[in-house]
């Protein structure tokens, strides 16, 4: 009778969509708010399968600007945030959201423009200098316009250079509100210079006649961090799962295969969680 009892109990959880043994692992994935920078360069297609063979756990990406992200896990969707506006996270961390931030890698922004280079910056390290010649020439200029890490790196060097250009919104500065991937396009397509992480810049694919016009300045150094959420603020966080990847992110085993990640030969991502404080 008991075996009976047993028999018809494990039927109807199979008629009712009930599969022994596969609803855990069904639940084994965790959530990561990021930055567009790491999607579009390749990063995660070439690490987050060698972290889920080595773990069991499945990592979906939300992409989307830096401010987004950082919304997005205040609001609880999402386990883990791996963004690069410092500021931002160090903020996030401190008004409870995330439990702390660490270091993982930096590359660093770039300036790119058309040969014809209207603004006559080809060349530069001094981004101030070149985006006062920019400014001064009513070149065109494409800004993401969409608080992502790099809107917020362009208009910290925008103000550290006496610009505002805000004022020139719709007349040489063109926001476009898009990703970085967008955004390069429609520079391109206009003719604009336009800032963005260098990652992307090597990965994206319709370069034209465009090159890296502007680079070498310490100001445009771009730090990535990573922070879990906290499960305080969002009970409903998987902790221990988040808490596994950022710990292999942080490993030397993740910090190399950050390292050996390379489009076209060229290494895009510098790993640094021991090399500099978290916060």
């Amino acid at each position: 009778m008991k075996n009976r009892s047993l028999s018809l109990l494990l039927a109807t959880a199979l008629a009712g969509g009930l599969s022994i043994g596969t609803v855990k692992a069904e639940d084994r994935f965790i959530i990561v708010q990021s930055t567009t920078s790491t999607q579009n360069s390749g990063l995660y297609d070439a690490l987050l399968p060698e972290f889920t063979a080595k773990s069991g756990i499945e990592v979906r990406v939300v992409a989307v600007g830096t401010g987004q992200a950082i919304k997005n896990a205040q609001n609880c969707d999402g386990d883990v945030l791996l963004v690069h506006a410092k500021a931002s996270e160090e903020k996030f961390v401190a008004a409870g959201h995330g439990v702390s931030r660490a270091d993982v890698m930096y590359n660093d922004f770039v300036i790119v423009g058309p040969a014809s280079d209207p603004a006559g910056i080809s060349g530069s390290n001094n981004v101030a200098t070149a985006l006062a010649a920019i400014e001064k020439a009513g070149a065109a200029f494409a800004s993401r316009g969409d608080d992502s890490g790099t809107h917020k790196k362009e208009l910290a060097l925008w103000n550290a250079a006496g610009i505002d250009p805000s004022g020139d919104s719709g007349g040489w500065y063109r926001e476009t509100g898009s990703g970085m991937g967008a955004t390069l396009n429609v520079a391109v397509g206009m003719g604009a210079y336009v800032m963005t992480d260098r990652a992307t810049w090597i990965a994206f694919g319709n370069k034209g006649d465009y090159g890296i016009v502007v680079e070498g300045d310490d100001a445009m150094f771009n730090q990535y961090g990573i922070i879990q959420v906290s499960p305080k603020a969002c009970p409903k966080v998987k902790a221990d799962m988040g808490q596994t990847f950022i710990d292999w992110v942080l490993s030397k085993e993740g910090q190399a295969a950050i390292a050996d990640y390379k489009r076209d030969g060229q290494q895009l991502f510098f790993p640094n969680a021991d090399k500099q404080p978290s916060s």
